[in-house]
């Protein structure tokens, strides 16, 4: 059974000369909410096994007839970070794609969305059987349909608005937020970032003392990409 849910997950919009990107999570990891008599959260590497499988849309507000972008010719790219299930998408020369991003620009859209088939979940139940609390379903494993922005959010957990949103982007790749919007790809700068991370971290290390510690092997942070 396909389901779509809707959170009040950031997006955020730029430009170029040729261009028009915007950027959101369409799901925020270990978060729950209340879907429909029960509350609902996303377990981490719920998303991974369909984005290096499937092809996925990138929709405005679930509408197939409005198409931004797609996994298969490129214009939509997908990750797990540490947030959620995060989403970029090159949009269209369309006259749709046009109004939406100025809508984001403007702050009048900033939520996103995920419309979903589920493969492999898990259900708590409270222990109190008086409490009033419902029970908690966490969402293991996913066949992704697709990502949206959207106008309405089923929760109101985060709520950002178009510059801040750029702001903390840039602030997590150490850039100033006056010139974030020229940067031509973030991602692949974000990409760089984590290569040239696990390069610095493995590196001949030098012989310990027979009673000495041992040295770890690094555990850089290496996100998984999008196929």
């Amino acid at each position: 059974m396909k389901e779509t849910r809707i959170l009040a997950a950031p997006i955020e919009a730029r430009a170029d000369a040729d261009a028009m990107t915007i950027a959101g999570h369409a799901s925020v990891f270990d978060t729950p909410y209340e879907v429909w008599g029960f509350r609902e959260q996303v377990a981490r590497g719920a998303f991974k096994k369909s984005l290096k499988e499937g092809d996925i849309a990138a929709l405005w507000n679930h509408d197939p007839n409005i198409v931004l972008g797609r996994k298969k010719s490129g214009t939509l790219r997908l990750v797990e970070d540490e947030i959620g299930l995060r989403y970029e998408v090159d949009l269209p020369d369309t006259q749709a794609a046009r109004d939406l991003y100025r809508l984001i620009e403007r702050g009048d859209v900033y939520q996103s969305s995920f419309a979903f088939e589920i493969q492999r979940e898990e259900w708590i139940e409270p222990e109190d059987e008086e409490s009033r609390e419902p029970p908690l379903r966490i969402i293991k494993q996913v066949r992704l349909w697709d990502v949206s922005p959207v106008t309405y959010p089923a929760s109101d957990a985060t709520d950002v608005d178009v510059k801040r949103a750029i702001r903390s982007l840039a602030d997590a790749f150490d850039i100033d937020p006056s010139t974030a919007d020229t940067v031509p790809d973030l991602w692949a700068l974000r990409q760089s970032q984590a290569e040239a991370t696990t390069e610095a971290q493995v590196v001949a290390q030098p012989e310990t003392a027979p009673d000495a510690t041992p040295p770890q092997e690094p555990t850089p942070y290496a996100p998984e990409l999008w196929r």
